[in-house]
């Protein structure tokens, strides 16, 4: 589908097709982070889904919805937590964010220190791709809200803030060796949009927010970028932000 003037009917019914019924998962969560807490972790998130998927695709080009998650302040946590309750922040974290891409048919790229990179495919019809990756990233803070940090704040553990950063363009799928990465202005750009967020804010691009649903539309404003002026983004225009 282009990216012109959008069919409400076909929003409607696309936009519908994407919801998760979050109260419901975050009850799962909490009952998973629960039992992380009590006996250890086995971090079960896998990388296979996205490798499969890029494998097909080497050496040409494709356009993503990208989605960078940062966790906040993990380098403060990482020297006044004892190890292992450190690395069970973290493995939860990167877990249960990987499991809301997944609800949301999304994919993980991989895992940079505490930040989980993750992408939705635009080929098909680039509006819902975009809904869906705003989606997930609603999905992903209310987790860390209601689901995680309830959980962690009743055992002395430290709430968790999220940062998030989206954006959506053509990247190259590229091999090295046995691995297989994506390389593209819009995941550098993601990265650099979650950087600039604040605690607990989805910050997204124009190229995301133009061909959004009116009701996720609702949800963000215009914010103040000095950052990112000398940055264009797919349009040729200078990048303009838009925050929850």
């Amino acid at each position: 589908m282009s990216k012109g003037n959008r069919s409400l009917d076909i929003i409607d019914e696309s936009f519908k097709d994407k919801i998760v019924d979050i109260d419901r998962y975050i009850v799962e969560v909490q009952t998973r982070v629960l039992t992380a807490l009590k006996h250890g972790i086995k971090f079960s998130s896998t990388l296979e889904r996205s490798r499969e998927y890029l494998s097909k695709r080497i050496n040409t080009k494709v356009s993503l919805a990208m989605l960078y998650a940062d966790l906040v302040n993990s380098t403060v946590m990482s020297n006044t937590l004892p190890v292992n309750k450190l690395a069970t922040i973290i493995q939860t974290f990167a877990q249960e964010m990987t499991l809301i891409v997944y609800a949301y048919e999304g994919y993980v790229l991989k895992y940079v220190g505490d930040a989980v990179i993750a992408y939705f495919p635009t080929g098909k019809n680039y509006y819902l791709a975009c809904d869906t990756a705003v989606e997930c990233s609603l999905a992903m803070r209310n987790i860390l809200r209601e689901g995680i940090n309830p959980i962690l704040s009743d055992r002395d553990y430290p709430e968790l803030q999220i940062k998030i950063g989206l954006d959506a363009g053509e990247h190259a799928i590229i091999q090295y060796d046995k691995e297989i990465d994506i390389i593209g202005y819009p995941l550098s750009m993601a990265s650099k949009i979650s950087e600039i967020a604040k605690p607990n804010q989805i910050l997204i691009s124009n190229n995301i927010y133009q061909p959004l649903h009116p009701r996720l539309k609702e949800i963000f404003k215009r914010v103040e970028n000095t950052r990112l002026l000398y940055y264009t983004d797919n349009r040729g225009e200078g990048y303009k932000l838009y925050g929850t």
